[in-house]
């Protein structure tokens, strides 16, 4: 069985500190900052440009290794390879931009980056793993808020870049390699096993909605204040205050576990039971004679724990899934898998395949935004940076609370609200091929919200459907689904179809509409055929969610014994 010796500890405060460390897990969205000056400082072609983007998103996203390390080590240790990644790969980066160290080999950097963005997958699923276990009766909404913070990771840096950094490139690549140590470090001491959350009450929604008011207030904070960073020239001295505003806001969440501290409240001990339906326990504050301390052995559906097991204890036992067996059987969906056994069922290619058509043209666009924008004629990436991160965070937040509230009251499935992103997507990249007046920064708008749903929608369905026991592996895997989108739509596709516009014209760079069009048409088809796949798995699953969550009751998935 596993033991959590720190299982005392308010999962609200390991929930708090993720907050600081999936800023700094999101750095890879700062690529369309720094780009232009390894273009003007290196030199670097169109061609060569995509394909660093296609290494920030193969760095970023590859994290099979990560992802078994969660299984085999605590949190800090997995944070700590990260920081160590990110410190070495932007510290090149930096000698680079920096002209400290001349003409180094385009090979080197390319490297260096996808070392650099790979310590984003180390930080992030340390974070991502540890707090869906703290919190398995809300991971929905849980998935929101973290992967949230993420999508707000680019508006963030680029406020620091704009206003503290003097729009300094090199500026910016020397607070990568040193800043995100920095919080990795102070943080990783208070990431870790906590007791988890029982998902009841009203002091815990409270607790989730304030800190969704409040990323929401620092999206908000952040597109005003970088807008109006581009109207007007402000002073150093209101810009520091600006950054130090941004900084009070990031530390909202950790008001929470302070709040406990200070005003303790006396917990009513309520019964708890455990009801199963096809292999499936959820819980009420109803008293079950199967959970007495009485009872010989307690079941959760075909497994059992020793007698006088307690309400800590045992969803502790659920969000570890260290429950044990009485004999070995294939897992059922919705119960804990192993990678093996979930990697040759349907379901899985299904979800890894929509996620990819999505991901793949989103991060195509981001990928390329700046060189799209000059193309349109808009020569600054700041502000559609900034657009499509707080649209990235809406969207993320906004479907992991929908998603939650449609699951939860209607048991359906969260894909269904892929099948409308991608829908969305369809539409954002026919304004992009339109190239009317003012339709790149509301294509720019719908397609961020777009992208951020696929990967709130992903995580918590993969835990739904295969349990949270090889979670990290699995959630990796999926994430696969972005570098390949890269190289296939970004480096193949619209690489490709800008060098062969720009050659038709006389400049080194591609002016006009024409210079992603085709793309953009290609694009469109490759999230209807997304759609379809959205719908066809959304049909095969609701079975599984009208188990799970049937009457409103949250049945969460246990081990299968294996």
């Amino acid at each position: 069985m596993v033991v959590l010796k720190e299982g005392s500890r308010s999962p609200w405060v390991s929930l708090g500190a993720s907050v600081w460390v999936l800023i700094a897990a999101g750095n890879s969205y700062t690529f369309p900052l720094y780009s232009p000056s390894l273009n003007s400082v290196m030199g670097f072609n169109q061609q060569q440009l995509t394909l660093l983007g296609v290494a920030c998103d193969i760095g970023e996203n590859i994290g099979i290794l990560p992802g078994l390390a969660c299984n085999k080590f605590p949190p800090w240790a997995v944070l700590f390879v990260g920081v160590s990644a990110s410190f070495l790969g932007y510290g090149v980066l930096w000698l680079a931009v920096s002209q400290t160290v001349e003409s180094l080999p385009y090979w080197v950097l390319w490297i260096a980056l996808c070392i650099a963005t790979h310590g984003s997958a180390w930080l992030g699923t340390a974070v991502l793993v540890t707090n869906m276990r703290n919190f398995p009766l809300s991971r929905g909404t849980v998935a929101g808020i973290l992967k949230g913070y993420v999508g707000l990771s680019a508006a963030v840096f680029t406020e620091v870049y704009s206003m503290a950094l003097d729009s300094s490139a090199s500026n910016l690549l020397l607070l990568l390699t040193l800043g995100i140590p920095a919080i990795g470090l102070m943080t990783m001491y208070f990431v870790r096993p906590c007791t988890p959350a029982s998902g009841e009450g009203s002091a815990e929604n409270f607790h989730f909605l304030f800190t969704q008011v409040a990323s929401l207030s620092l999206a908000v904070y952040l597109l005003t204040t970088i807008i109006l960073k581009d109207i007007f020239c402000f002073s150093n001295t209101l810009s520091y205050l600006f950054v130090a505003i941004m900084i009070v806001l990031l530390m909202a969440p950790l008001s929470i576990p302070l709040k406990m501290i200070v005003f303790p409240t006396i917990r009513n001990k309520l019964g708890l039971s455990a009801d199963v339906v096809g292999g499936y326990g959820y819980y009420t504050n109803q008293t079950d004679p199967l959970l007495t301390p009485s009872s010989p052995t307690t079941y959760l559906g075909s497994f059992y724990e020793p007698e006088d097991i307690s309400e800590v204890d045992l969803l502790l036992a659920v969000g570890e899934g260290a429950v044990k067996k009485k004999k070995k059987r294939k897992p059922k969906r919705g119960e804990d898998f192993k990678f093996r056994e979930a990697i040759v069922k349907a379901d899985f290619w299904l979800l890894w395949s929509v996620y990819f058509l999505g991901v793949g043209s989103g991060v195509t666009v981001l990928n390329n935004l700046a060189q799209i924008g000059v193309s349109l004629g808009v020569n600054d990436a700041t502000v559609l940076l900034s657009l499509f991160s707080f649209c990235n965070f809406l969207g993320r937040l906004g479907v992991g609370v929908v998603s939650e509230h449609f699951v939860r009251s209607k048991t359906m499935p969260r894909t269904f609200c892929l099948a409308v992103a991608q829908i969305m997507m369809v539409l954002s990249f026919l304004l992009y091929a339109s190239a009317l007046s003012g339709t790149l920064y509301a294509a720019t708008a719908l397609l961020g919200i777009c992208y951020g749903t696929q990967f709130v929608v992903m995580i918590p369905t993969a835990s739904e459907l295969f349990g949270l026991k090889d979670f990290g592996i699995i959630y990796n895997f999926m994430q696969l689904g972005n570098p390949v989108g890269a190289i296939i739509f970004s480096s193949l596709l619209a690489t490709q179809v800008y060098k062969s516009e720009a050659a038709k014209q006389p400049g080194p760079s591609c002016i006009g509409p024409s210079c992603f069009r085709l793309t953009f048409l290609v694009l469109a088809g490759v999230c209807g055929l997304g759609t379809l796949l959205s719908i066809v798995l959304t049909i095969r699953i609701k079975p599984v969610y009208q188990m799970l969550f049937a009457g409103g009751s949250i049945r969460l998935p246990q081990s299968s014994g294996h």
